[in-house]
């Protein structure tokens, strides 16, 4: 297929859900000017003091989480595709009075950008799922760590992908394995479902094999790997509240977070 049109359909998406994103209730920007941190649990238990560490921060959105790890005392730089993202990151880091980098390019050509090598790279939450092939990615990965650095990646279960979320109740319609691109258009966003904003989008699933795959053949050893049945984010329909403050099923038929730490 032609991923050029892919990536320029998925780069207008997220330029136009800049603004609503940071408007919303799911990012409070307020509270995170006020001094809230955007990290959760699953990334802070896993990187631990990032103090004087350098990060970089891939598909960074409008760079909430970058600005957290650098409050944290980490130095980052966060990349991401959308111009409108990189420019709203930009402004923050400057009201805010917090040091950080910003890159505006494709996630597979940040060899292209930037030369630095890092101490963590690090990805969460709805990243490769844009990404027709994780094999580029994961060699970007491994150019740009340094020795001993570390990969972490906390993102949605491969298996919550194969659903139709634009159809009630959710339709299982897509393969595990599969090769061939999504292709949805839906009203709203995860972040604002009462947006008019029409949001038209190419994904791909990944699974779990080829996550994995790609990291250990660019050279990466696997450290940690865990499946987790609760996510930080009520993204996926009839979620319940857990008494941590995590969302999950009611049946927990399958896991909807996983993490991997990787090592060079």
């Amino acid at each position: 297929m032609d991923f050029k049109k892919a990536f320029e359909t998925n780069r207008e998406s997220w330029n136009n859900k800049v603004a609503g994103h940071a408007a919303s209730d799911f990012y409070n920007l307020e509270g995170f000017k006020n001094g809230a941190s955007s990290l959760n649990r699953y990334e802070l238990d896993a990187l631990g003091d990032v103090s004087g560490k350098s990060l970089l921060h891939l598909q960074c959105h409008f760079g909430q989480d970058t600005l957290s790890w650098s409050r944290m005392g980490a130095n980052c730089t966060g990349i991401d595709l959308s111009e409108e993202g990189i420019k709203f990151a930009k402004k923050l880091s400057i009201e805010l009075e917090i040091e950080a980098n910003f890159v505006c390019c494709n996630v597979l050509d940040v060899s292209n950008h930037i030369s630095e090598k890092f101490d963590i790279i690090f990805s969460s939450y709805g990243t490769i799922g844009w990404l027709p092939n994780l094999e580029p990615w994961a060699k970007m990965i491994s150019e740009r760590l340094k020795p001993n650095g570390v990969f972490y990646i906390v993102e949605f279960h491969p298996i919550a992908w194969m659903f139709d979320y634009t159809t009630e109740p959710p339709k299982l319609e897509y393969g595990y394995m599969q090769k061939e691109a999504i292709y949805e258009e839906y009203e709203g966003t995860y972040a604002d479902s009462n947006s008019k904003l029409i949001s038209k989008e190419y994904g791909w699933n990944h699974s779990l094999s080829e996550v994995i795959g790609s990291l250990i053949n660019a050279g990466l050893k696997i450290d940690l790997f865990n499946e987790h049945d609760a996510s930080p984010y009520n993204i996926f329909p009839n979620l319940i509240k857990n008494k941590e403050g995590m969302f999950e099923m009611s049946n927990k038929l399958y896991p909807l977070i996983f993490e991997i730490k990787a090592s060079n």
